[in-house]
């Protein structure tokens, strides 16, 4: 079996896809490896709609999605490993094991675009015993689009992210109760309209600064606790209350798989993923970082468009044509809670884009821009909130030294 390459993509959900599609299309000798038995990722059991309206401008279920890239990725001859886990990267050299096989190999670039794992009972220090009926939103998401297995009938979701709140939907489908979903902090995380779709529209309740203080049973969920939390995200003992119930979904976040490059490079405090630049280049050199391992999208088609940054500069760079100068660094205010990129090429021509999110809800703000004290680029923006992406566009060549961006 072939072992060089000029360009590895290790990931073959959206973004991963959609990088392998762009190298290839620049002439370069590409593979894609996915650890599943299929292209698509996360996107396989995401039935639900609402895919691809910004890529494909047209409504898509999540495997329907996956499916139109999976096809351009066959149509472009792009070569592709499945069943494939990748172990550990060193010097471009990348280790995977197949189908009970060790198998190096050797690449020019590398796009890192594995996804993300959910946080578990665990890692959020749930109070209680580790009873059957706890799971991740994800987890229940494959078990009722895969194996048709209903969880529980009388369920608690912890945490308001996007997974958590169109299964709340996707349960009451199936004819279960969610009797309330619960968030510990005073926004969510997750999208206005899902909110809207998933719970108002089927007056599921969402309390927000509120949180599960314990969980209780014998064998299986019997019932939770759950109490108003403080400024500190304390929990007020006094308004404390038992709810009954079979079953605890957790929605309470996401963890870059960043794991395989993590020590040999920069990474950020703010999103616990890698330091990229415009071009998605992390710190270890020709390493391309892009989709849901970089931070959380809000919609596949925003970690597609990333996955098209980061292949087409992988392939630029397996060329020795990816223009690389001294790069700069982008901050940002308290309003901010992160921001991608983090660093910018000086000396570059075209534009580039800054997403971030907001730390709280604002309304009828200017999202500034600024260089050497001088405003460079700004967006006035109806409503900003903490579960959407904000982007704001910036010319490169007004970058001649540090950014720094705001909400005012």
């Amino acid at each position: 079996m072939k072992t060089k390459y000029d360009v590895v993509v290790i990931g073959g959900g959206p973004s991963g896809m959609e990088a392998s599609i762009q190298a290839k299309k620049i002439g370069c000798d590409v593979l894609l490896i996915e650890r599943d038995g299929k292209l698509g990722g996360i996107l396989n059991q995401c039935i639900h709609n609402g895919f691809g309206l910004k890529y494909f401008q047209e409504e898509l279920t999540g495997p329907e999605y996956a499916y139109k890239l999976a096809q351009e990725v066959e149509k472009n001859n792009v070569n592709i490993m499945l069943n494939t886990f990748v172990y550990k990267i060193r010097n471009k050299k990348i280790y995977t094991i197949c189908e009970g096989n060790r198998l190096e190999i050797e690449t020019k670039s590398i796009v890192l675009a594995c996804g993300s794992r959910e946080k578990t009972a665990g890692q959020i220090s749930l109070c209680g015993k580790r009873l059957a009926g706890i799971y991740t939103a994800g987890m229940v998401q494959k078990m009722v689009s895969y194996y048709n297995i209903l969880p529980g009938k009388k369920i608690v979701i912890l945490g308001s992210g996007d997974i958590g709140l169109i299964m709340a939907r996707r349960l009451t489908f199936e004819g279960a109760t969610v009797l309330k979903v619960l968030e510990i902090m005073p926004n969510s995380s997750g999208l206005q309209r899902n909110i809207t779709q998933c719970l108002n529209d089927f007056d599921i309740p969402l309390l927000f600064s509120h949180t599960i203080t314990k969980v209780v049973g014998e064998n299986r969920v019997e019932g939770v606790y759950i109490a108003k939390v403080d400024e500190n995200l304390q929990p007020i003992k006094s308004t404390e209350e038992f709810l009954e119930c079979d079953t605890v979904l957790l929605s309470v976040g996401l963890i870059p798989e960043i794991d395989l490059i993590a020590n040999q490079i920069q990474t950020s405090s703010k999103n616990k993923s890698a330091v990229v630049d415009e071009n998605r280049e992390c710190s270890l050199n020709g390493v391309f970082v892009s989709g849901n391992v970089l931070h959380i999208h809000d919609l596949a088609d925003n970690a597609t468009e990333e996955g098209k940054i980061a292949g087409l500069s992988a392939g630029l760079f397996a060329k020795n044509q990816l223009k690389e100068h001294e790069k700069v660094d982008i901050l940002f205010s308290s309003n901010i809670s992160y921001v991608i990129p983090q660093k910018v090429n000086l000396n570059n021509h075209g534009t580039f884009t800054i997403f971030f999110r907001s730390r709280t809800k604002h309304s009828k703000k200017n999202i500034i821009v600024t260089c050497n004290g001088k405003q460079i680029a700004s967006k006035f923006c109806v409503a900003i909130n903490p579960g959407e992406m904000q982007e704001i566009n910036v010319d490169l060549e007004s970058v001649q030294n540090n950014l720094f961006i705001d909400i005012v």
